[in-house]
């Protein structure tokens, strides 16, 4: 880490991304992120690398990529840091993610459409019995 690089605390940071400390550390343990720098012994603290990433990875995590693909991803990438190697990989994840979201809608417009059949039976068979 160079010395000019501010170093983000754990709790700043958690505030600043709407994190809990314990995300972070799991994201540690998992080995999605670095272990972190510790500037007086005691405090976690981010350089604004860590941070990026850990932004990157909370848009992963929006997108639906599991904690086994940020991993892989991240194996991809590797210390040489190559964006070229991981691009590729992760656009295959998003697409198989797009196809598994084309799935579930196509299920959830079959299953919209039984409810909706079955509500305007009822609502027949209802409107025959009051009158």
């Amino acid at each position: 880490m160079q010395e000019t690089e501010e170093i983000t605390t754990i709790g700043e940071l958690c505030k600043n991304l709407g994190l809990t400390t314990r995300t972070l550390r799991y994201w540690e343990e998992v080995g999605i992120i670095e272990a972190v720098e510790r500037s007086d012994g005691a405090n976690r603290g981010y350089s604004p690398y860590t941070v990026r990433r850990i932004k990157f990875i909370m848009k992963l995590k929006d997108l639906g990529l599991t904690i086994k693909e940020m991993k892989d991803l991240y194996k991809i990438y590797g210390e040489a840091k190559a964006t070229e190697r991981m691009i590729p990989e992760l656009l295959r994840i998003l697409e198989v993610h797009i196809d598994m979201i084309d799935e579930k809608i196509a299920k959830l417009s079959s299953l919209r459409n039984e409810i909706s059949d079955y509500h305007n039976k009822m609502q027949s068979k209802f409107n025959e019995s009051v009158q």
